[in-house]
């Protein structure tokens, strides 16, 4: 049973990915076409961003910090005016005051920080997609790795996607982003770049234990404030 996402061919993306056909606790698989992943729009050919409009994409949300989005404002509003764009920071306002509040994490522990210490951010981003219009919508960050990654596996956690594919979900980026990163960043240490784009799975199993001493996704979810009906939304994006 395939345990990954379905690779997406967007021009020149290097990390994109449909959240759809991954398989469930009871057997079934993850709607197709709803939620998508990847790395910064920003790299989109012409070429690229045409597909991705024609893929039929409705939303797009942006998870960079302010500054990140200033140094390289996003192609989509406008080159596909008819999307949807929107920006939720989703660690902090700032980079300076992330790394602030996250020294010296380890990769493994990563996402359980996150859970921790951005909840309002979080629940910003959970809101925005709850209350998205239908259609696929598509969330990225730079690496669409670690800020991505939590996101999706969250949503992936509320589908009830089985332990190990949501922890090869979040592996898949490291596979995807290599070869790019390398060639990319040739003058760099290539064991510095290998170990940048690292997903540790255990990062994904730590990330689930903690929601599970937390009472579960939902609870969890709940905590945060959001609406019985908006925790319902999030889960039909890939449940039908």
């Amino acid at each position: 049973m395939d345990e990954t996402p379905r690779r997406l061919e967007f021009a020149a993306l290097l990390n994109a990915r449909d959240l759809g056909g991954l398989p469930t606790q009871d057997g079934g698989r993850t709607r197709a076409r709803s939620l998508l992943r990847a790395d910064d729009l920003v790299q989109l050919t012409p070429e690229g961003l045409k597909a991705l409009g024609e893929y039929g994409v409705a939303t797009v949300l942006d998870l960079r910090w302010p500054e990140e989005v200033a140094r390289y404002p996003s192609p989509v509003p406008l080159g596909l005016p008819q999307v949807r764009y929107q920006r939720v920071s989703l660690l902090t306002h700032t980079e300076d005051e992330w790394r602030l509040r996250s020294r010296d994490v380890v990769k493994e522990l990563w996402k359980c920080v996150v859970l921790e210490h951005a909840r309002q951010e979080l629940k910003q981003v959970l809101q925005v997609i709850a209350s998205a219009a239908p259609g696929p919508l598509l969330f990225h960050c730079i690496a669409g790795k670690d800020r991505t990654g939590l996101v999706a596996a969250l949503l992936l956690t509320l589908a009830d996607v089985t332990p190990a594919a949501i922890a090869a979900d979040y592996a898949q980026s490291a596979e995807n982003l290599r070869d790019g990163y390398l060639q990319r960043y040739a003058d760099a240490d290539p064991a510095r770049i290998l170990e940048a784009i690292r997903c540790p799975e255990q990062g994904a199993y730590n990330m689930l234990e903690f929601l599970s001493v937390a009472g579960g996704v939902r609870a969890y979810l709940e905590r945060l404030g959001l609406w019985p009906e908006q925790i319902a939304a999030l889960r039909a994006r890939l449940r039908d």
